[in-house]
């Protein structure tokens, strides 16, 4: 199964994925968070900020979640993934109910005083052209399976509520 936090930077998808991943891992089950900073030094070096290159850097991204699930884990996947069309290109990949999306919601504020790189404060002097939720688009989620508004509950209320859904879907994950 896959997890897929989208949200903008700063909004705490990979803070949740991988606090979600430790929940798992308890209940003794496996998982493995994919972050997009994780690919972008790696598998994804290779790609800039376009959208055509946000775009394949999302497809990339969503290959290697669904070979990792395939292979049985619970894949948390933690991507900025501005653009509709590129997450549901993810989730066709895999079969009905194996995946999840999790809006991270917080709004644009809050992303900017987590911002310990200083990224927004970059994008708003031009030094970062193309940047999500600045001045680049950001679609939010129209009908994700979670909303967590990251703003304001905290990363174990926002846990649970994954953990719920996946309940939902699956046997009953026992706790530990």
């Amino acid at each position: 199964m896959i997890v897929w936090f989208t949200g903008l930077s700063g909004a705490g998808k990979t803070t949740l994925a991988q606090a979600t991943a430790t929940a798992l891992q308890a209940r003794g089950l496996r998982s493995f968070v994919l972050d997009g900073d994780q690919l972008r030094r790696g598998l994804c070096r290779d790609l800039g900020f376009s959208l055509s290159d946000r775009s394949e850097n999302i497809r990339r991204a969503a290959e290697a979640a669904r070979l990792l699930a395939e292979a049985g884990s619970f894949v948390l996947a933690a991507f900025i993934s501005p653009l509709a069309a590129d997450r549901k290109l993810a989730r066709s990949l895999m079969p009905e109910g194996d995946f999840i999306e999790v809006y991270c919601r917080a709004p644009l504020a809050v992303c900017e005083a987590r911002d310990v790189k200083g990224l927004y404060r970059r994008a708003r002097t031009g030094e970062i052209a193309e940047f999500t939720g600045i001045s680049s688009l950001y679609e939010a989620p129209e009908d994700p399976e979670l909303i967590l508004d990251t703003g304001k509950a905290s990363i174990a209320d926002c846990v649970e509520a994954v953990l719920t859904e996946l309940k939902r879907r699956l046997k009953p994950i026992s706790n530990p």
